[in-house]
């Protein structure tokens, strides 16, 4: 089973939500690190969400909740996350002006 480090997925949404990262099929995945930076000029919000197996949104998948970034601020979140097959890295940001990015590994 081989292992590649890799930039998991990187996403500035153009809606307030969107999809950063989803584990392909018959592969695992470790998130070391997912980054937040806001490249815009006003604050926003932020929203980090594990949905297993691509499940609908509820609040038990929420990692962050609604932390509020500054302008030019980056926010680091290392965890050490374990996906399994399918699994979605959910990310929102209420004004459209965060980048986000997921570094980590999968296994397949």
């Amino acid at each position: 089973m081989p292992t590649t480090y890799k930039v998991l997925g990187q996403l500035e949404p153009q809606s307030t939500t969107g999809t950063l990262y989803t584990v392909p099929s018959a592969t695992q995945a470790v998130v070391s690190t997912i980054n937040v930076v806001n490249v815009g000029s006003t604050n926003s919000e932020i929203s980090i969400a594990i949905r297993p197996a691509g499940a609908s949104i509820e609040d038990k998948h929420y990692i962050v909740r609604q932390i509020t970034l500054n302008p030019k601020v980056t926010f680091t979140y290392t965890a050490g996350l374990t996906l399994g097959a399918t699994d979605v890295i959910t990310v929102v940001s209420t004004n459209n002006d965060c980048a986000f990015s997921a570094f980590g590994s999968e296994v397949a």
